[in-house]
């Protein structure tokens, strides 16, 4: 980066300029190009109004656990130990990748032995482009969400997707382009 002050052609991604010390962070944030990304850079998770979370101990069968699932309509539980703590977290994709191709064998097993061991969270204060950055590179498509080290809800994908499709439909709502 070329500093503004001095010129001086600074390596990318330099905190300052290598030759009169400016700070150069702020010159060097991305700007949002429209009301997705300013939502996605500037709105917090709990806009996302992360639902209670589903929680099941880890000595729940995977039965029990995929019976919660289809009963509350989430793609994944949170599996906590006898204080709350968030230990795991049981998915869709762990009983796909892990159960499936031995299910009627497995299905009284412990969630506790296919669930994924100590899975990423995100603050409520966290931006929501973090967390859909975590859910891109860890390929997640739900994640916990803790406030003050407590578990209080989980997101996902689908949350973030509706998010999106309200800042879309507030934009064209307003919009009276050609019929």
């Amino acid at each position: 980066m070329i500093c503004p002050w001095c010129d001086h052609d600074n390596l990318p991604g330099s905190e300052e300029c290598g030759n009169c010390m400016l700070d150069l962070m702020q010159l060097n944030r991305p700007m949002a190009q429209d009301r997705v990304e300013q939502s996605l850079m500037d709105d917090p998770v709990h806009v996302l109004l992360p639902r209670q979370p589903i929680t099941l101990l880890p000595t729940a069968t995977v039965a029990e656990a995929v019976e919660v699932m289809l009963k509350s309509d989430i793609g994944a539980v949170l599996i906590v130990d006898t204080q709350g703590e968030l230990i795991g977290i049981f998915s869709e994709r762990d009983l796909l990748l892990k159960v499936a191709g031995e299910y009627p064998a497995r299905i009284q097993h412990p969630v506790s032995d296919f669930m994924t061991r100590r899975p990423e969270t995100v603050r409520l204060s966290d931006s929501l482009a973090f967390a859909l950055h975590k859910m891109d590179c860890g390929g997640y498509r739900h994640l916990p969400v803790v406030h003050e080290g407590r578990l209080v809800g989980m997101v996902s994908v689908r949350d973030m997707l509706e998010h999106i499709t309200r800042i879309c439909t507030r934009r064209s709502s307003g919009h009276s382009g050609p019929s």
